[in-house]
C-alpha cells in the first residue's frame, strides 16, 4: 500500500534576474512497502527538493509521484513529515504534542490515547509526558517531534536532517531509536542527511545525489541497517565493510565538492 514511484521528477527555479537553477532533473524510482532509504550528497544536490516534492509541498515542473494508488498532489496525512527543527507547540505538554494530530481530527482520547501512550514509552518519554516541551533538551525534542509523527499513523515518514542538531551522543542514541521504530511499525522512510556515517547506518537504500542538476549519481543496498537493529551501532562502525564503504562514498562527494569548486572559479 505505502509503495512510491518517483517518476522522471525534474525541478526549475525561475530566479528574479531572468536565469534559472535546475535544482533536479528526470529523477526516477521505485521505493517498496517498508523500505528505510537515506539519501546524501553534497549541498545544492537537491535533497530537501526531492523530499518536499514527495511531501506535496512543492509541485514539480516535470514528472510526477504516485503513492497508494494516486498522484501526489499536496500534502496529505499518508505522508509525515520530521523537520530538523521539531516545530513543536512549546507551551502545550509533550503528550499534548504527540496527540496533537488525531486531536485535531476529532478522534476521542479512548480512540489513541492508548496508541499516544504507546509511543511515548517507545521513544523513552513516558516519564516526561506532563512537562512542557521548552522543558526538554534537543534531543528530547526531537523525540516528541517523532512519536507526533507516527501517531498520525502515517504510511510514509519523511525526515529532513531531522538529527543534524544534536550532539554526537544523543545523535547516535536517536539513530538506534530511528532503527527501532522502523522495524516495530514496519513504517516506509526516507530520511536526508549531510552525513555519511549516518546514511550508512539508516539506510538499507541509500542513493547517492550528485548536484547541477541534481540527480541519483549511485544507489546501495545496505546490510547496516538490519544490523544496528541488534547490535551496537558502534559495532557496526567498526566493521570493514562499513569503512570500506564510508570511504567510497566520502571520496565520491569530495569528488563532487571538488567539481562544484571548480566550477565556481571558472565562472568567476
Amino acid at each position: 500500500m505505502s509503495g512510491i514511484s518517483i517518476q522522471g521528477i525534474s525541478m526549475r527555479f525561475d530566479l528574479p534576474n531572468g536565469s534559472h537553477v535546475q535544482a533536479l532533473e528526470n529523477v526516477s524510482l521505485d521505493l517498496k512497502e517498508g523500505e528505510l532509504m537515506s539519501v546524501l550528497g553534497p549541498s545544492g544536490c537537491g535533497k530537501t527538493t526531492l523530499l518536499n516534492i514527495v511531501a506535496g509541498f512543492l509541485a514539480p515542473t516535470g514528472g510526477q509521484i504516485e503513492m497508494n494508488g494516486h498522484l501526489v498532489t499536496g500534502p496529505d496525512a499518508e505522508r509525515g513529515m520530521v523537520f530538523q527543527q521539531g516545530a513543536l507547540f512549546e507551551w502545550m505538554s509533550v503528550r499534548e504534542n504527540v496527540s496533537f494530530g488525531p486531536r485535531m481530527k476529532g478522534q476521542k482520547e479512548r480512540d489513541w490515547g492508548e496508541h499516544v501512550d504507546h509511543l511515548l514509552d517507545v521513544t523513552g518519554l513516558g516519564d516526561f509526558k506532563d512537562k512542557s516541551v521548552y522543558e526538554l533538551s534537543g534531543g528530547m525534542q526531537q523525540r516528541v517531534a517523532l512519536a507526533r509523527c507516527l501517531a498520525n499513523d502515517p504510511d510514509v515518514i519523511l525526515m529532513d536532517e531531522p538529527l543534524g542538531a544534536l550532539d554526537a551522543l544523543t545523535r547516535e542514541k536517536m539513530q538506534g531509536l530511528v532503527l527501532k521504530l522502523w522495524k516495530e511499525t514496519g513504517k516506509t522512510i526516507i530520511l536526508i542527511t549531510h552525513s555519511v556515517e549516518e546514511a550508512l547506518l539508516l539506510g538499507e537504500r541509500l542513493l547517492v545525489m550528485a548536484p547541477r542538476p541534481g540527480r541519483i549519481h549511485k544507489e546501495y543496498n545496505l546490510p547496516f541497517a538490519d544490523m544496528g537493529v541488534d547490535q551496537d551501532l558502534r559495532l557496526v562502525k567498526k566493521t570493514a565493510e562499513f569503512g570500506e564503504k564510508r570511504e567510497e562514498i566520502l571520496s565520491m562527494i569530495w569528488d563532487m565538492e571538488e567539481e562544484i569548486m571548480g566550477r565556481s572559479e571558472d565562472a568567476a
